[in-house]
């Protein structure tokens, strides 16, 4: 079977993102699991407590363009 080409639409060969994390993080599933549940959760609170305080000012959420009529 060549490169890219596979019996399955979504799988062409290669390892996705999140294939290649769980690969690598240590332990057993259950570790993994874990693990994983505990950087999403870290993730997102980086995101809420310091990426998205700072992104809100360069946001257009105020500029309003519909009248009340």
């Amino acid at each position: 079977m060549r490169y890219g080409v596979s019996l399955v639409p979504w799988c062409d060969g290669r390892d996705g993102m999140y294939s290649f994390i769980w690969r690598h993080l240590p332990g057993n599933a259950w570790v993994k699991a874990l693990i994983s549940l505990v950087l999403v959760v870290g993730v997102v609170y980086v995101l809420f407590q310091y990426v998205f305080p700072w992104a809100e000012p360069l946001l257009p959420f105020n500029d309003v363009t519909v009248d009340n009529q």
